[in-house]
């Protein structure tokens, strides 16, 4: 890829000792602990890498989805998605339940599917994704 298609978004840091598994994670000048539960050995002081994945999925979800109600001015006073992960015989499936308290009529229903499915890192996940991973020295 030449150096001009990249543009970076965002970056993370994550930080492990010895607190078996508790990590330490900044990004955008904030920090969160992730960790494993108990039963993976963890300490569970934090969500697990899947939950915090599942948790950027709903979270960003949900703002875009009030980015657009904002603008258009509809009187929907919470939005909640409810996030989940199956393993599958062919990998992976996600599946968000939105709820909305508040008067939503069939027609905004269909228009906030399609914003929802069109938030970021919902993109992101379903595309084309390319990891590379190196060790520095």
């Amino acid at each position: 890829m030449e150096e001009a298609e990249i543009e970076l978004i965002e970056s993370a840091t994550a930080l492990i000792g010895r607190t078996q598994y508790q990590t330490v994670v900044n990004s955008g000048g904030h920090g969160i602990i992730t960790d494993e539960p108990l039963k993976a050995d963890g300490s569970d002081t934090g969500m697990n890498p899947f939950s915090l994945l599942l948790a950027s999925l709903a979270s960003c979800t949900v703002i875009t989805l009030r980015m657009y109600i904002n603008r258009k001015m509809w009187p929907i006073e919470e939005i909640k998605a409810d996030v989940e992960m199956f393993k599958t015989l062919s990998g992976t499936r996600i599946e968000t339940r939105l709820s909305f308290k508040g008067e939503v009529s069939e027609e905004q229903r269909e228009r906030l599917l399609k914003i929802a499915n069109a938030c970021p890192v919902h993109k992101i996940l379903i595309g084309n994704i390319d990891i590379h991973t190196n060790i520095s020295v």
